[in-house]
C-alpha cells in the first residue's frame, strides 16, 4: 500500500527528497530528513472516507420543481406575444 500511494515519487525504486534551503549541508539533510519523515506519514495515513450516495429530499425535490415551472414562467411572459 505505501509503494503504491508513494509510486509517483519512486525512482528505480527509490525515494528522492532534496532539501536546499540552508546554506549548512548538515541542516538541509535535517530538512530532508524531516520531508521524507512527513512522505511517509502521509502516505501511511488513511485515505478520505468513501462517499456514499443518498437521494434528494421530498422538499428539496418539490422546491426544485418549483423553481422550474417559476423559471418557465419567467421566460414565457418574457416572449414577443403571438401576432393575430
Amino acid at each position: 500500500m505505501l509503494l503504491a500511494r508513494l509510486g509517483p515519487r519512486l525512482v528505480a525504486g527509490v525515494i528522492t527528497v532534496t532539501a536546499s534551503e540552508q546554506r549548512s549541508q548538515l541542516r538541509n539533510r535535517e530538512l530532508a530528513l524531516a520531508k521524507l519523515a512527513a512522505l511517509v506519514a502521509d502516505a501511511l495515513a488513511p485515505g478520505p472516507a468513501v462517499r456514499r450516495a443518498t437521494k434528494p429530499t421530498r422538499g428539496s425535490h418539490r422546491r426544485r420543481l418549483a423553481a422550474k415551472v417559476q423559471r418557465s414562467a419567467t421566460k414565457q411572459q418574457r416572449r414577443r406575444p403571438p401576432a393575430e
